[in-house]
């Protein structure tokens, strides 16, 4: 991955809280359960964007996140979303049913079973 990471230590947190600034954008990966829900992708990505500085500790916020939050909680984290794994605030892949297209070419084709048909 291109850009600089920081690690989930004291160390990676104050180099972090540092390097941040109003409206800087970081990314952090997902793991997913796929034994809960097999269709989703083993790996996605988050973005947070850090908004204001809390007013008792300095640190700079994300949502309800400080930064020693974001780091404990979520692992590394990425100054560029990461190449080839999915945005988690994206859509995730069609499985299980047909799309719309599917539907209407069916329709068109006269694919359409009458009403109480088992077929």
């Amino acid at each position: 991955m291109a850009g600089r990471s920081w690690e989930p230590t004291k160390k990676g947190a104050k180099e972090l809280n540092r390097w941040l600034s109003k409206g800087k954008t970081v990314y952090t990966i997902n793991n997913m359960a796929t034994n809960l829900c097999p269709w989703e992708d083993a790996q996605t990505y988050s973005a947070h964007t850090f908004d204001r500085q809390s007013k008792l500790s300095g640190e700079w916020m994300t949502e309800h996140w400080s930064v020693t939050m974001l780091l404990s909680h979520c692992g590394t984290v990425y100054e560029k979303p990461p190449t080839g794994l999915r945005d988690l605030a994206t859509p995730g892949r069609q499985v299980a049913a047909p799309t719309s297209q599917q539907v209407l070419d069916r329709l068109r084709r006269g694919g359409r079973a009458k009403a109480g048909s088992r077929r």
